[in-house]
C-alpha cells in the first residue's frame, strides 16, 4: 500500500484541512502497518501555475523543446508519476471563497494531461488513473454540505472521475468558524466518519 497525502491549504502549519488529512492518513497507516506514505505540501512546495510558457512547453513535441521547456514539463511529469505510483490519495482541502485553493487547482492542472491521465475516445473521454482510493478531507468555516453554495464537491467529483478516480469518499468538518463548540462537534463528527470509512 502506497499512500499520497496532498495538503492543499495555503498554510503549512495549523490548517484544519491538514489536521483532517493527517487523521485519515494515520488511520490508513494503522490499517496497513507496512504502508509507505508520501506527503506533498502545496504551501511549502508550490507547483508553478499553468501559464502561457507552460502551455507552449506542453504543446511542443518533446524532441523540439528547449531546455527550459523540458524542465517545465518534467515538473508536471513528476506529479503524474507520483500519482500513478500510489494506491490511495488523501486530499486535505479547505474552502476559500466557495472554491478549492489555487494550490490544489494548480496540482490538478499539472496531473490532467491528454493521452496520459485521460484520453478522448469515440465514446467520449476515458480516465486513465484507475484503481485508486481517494479520501477528500474538507474543512469549512460555515455550513455548505449539500447546498447550492458547495461548489467544491461537484467540481472534485467531476475532475477526479474524468481522470478515472471514481472511488472517492468525502469527509466534512463544517462550522469551524462558528464558535468553539461548533468546531469541536465538527471535528468529532469528521473523526467518527473517518473511523467508519477505515474500520
Amino acid at each position: 500500500m502506497k499512500i499520497l497525502q496532498i495538503n492543499a491549504s495555503a498554510r503549512s502549519a495549523g490548517a484544519n484541512s491538514t489536521r483532517l488529512a493527517d487523521t485519515v492518513t494515520a488511520r490508513l497507516q494503522a490499517q496497513y502497518p507496512n504502508a509507505s506514505i508520501e506527503l506533498r505540501d502545496l504551501a511549502s512546495d508550490p507547483h508553478p501555475v499553468l501559464d502561457e510558457p507552460a502551455l507552449a512547453a506542453l504543446f511542443t513535441p518533446a524532441e523540439q523543446r528547449t531546455p527550459e521547456q523540458a524542465a517545465r514539463v518534467a515538473l508536471d511529469d513528476a506529479l503524474i508519476a507520483q500519482l500513478q505510483s500510489v494506491d490511495a490519495i488523501v486530499l486535505g482541502v479547505p474552502m476559500y471563497n466557495f472554491g478549492v485553493p489555487v494550490q490544489l487547482k494548480t496540482w490538478i492542472d499539472a496531473i490532467a494531461r491528454a493521452g496520459v491521465t485521460f484520453r478522448y475516445t469515440a465514446n467520449g473521454p476515458e480516465g486513465l488513473v484507475k484503481g485508486k482510493k481517494v479520501y477528500v478531507a474538507l474543512a469549512r468555516g460555515g455550513l455548505y454540505r449539500d447546498t447550492p453554495a458547495d461548489s467544491q464537491v461537484p467540481y472534485l467529483k467531476s475532475v477526479l472521475a474524468f481522470l478515472g478516480m471514481t472511488d472517492v469518499e468525502f469527509i466534512y468538518a463544517e462550522g469551524l468558524a462558528m464558535g468553539a463548540d461548533s468546531a469541536s462537534k465538527a471535528f468529532a463528527e469528521a473523526e467518527a466518519r473517518i473511523g467508519e470509512l477505515i474500520a
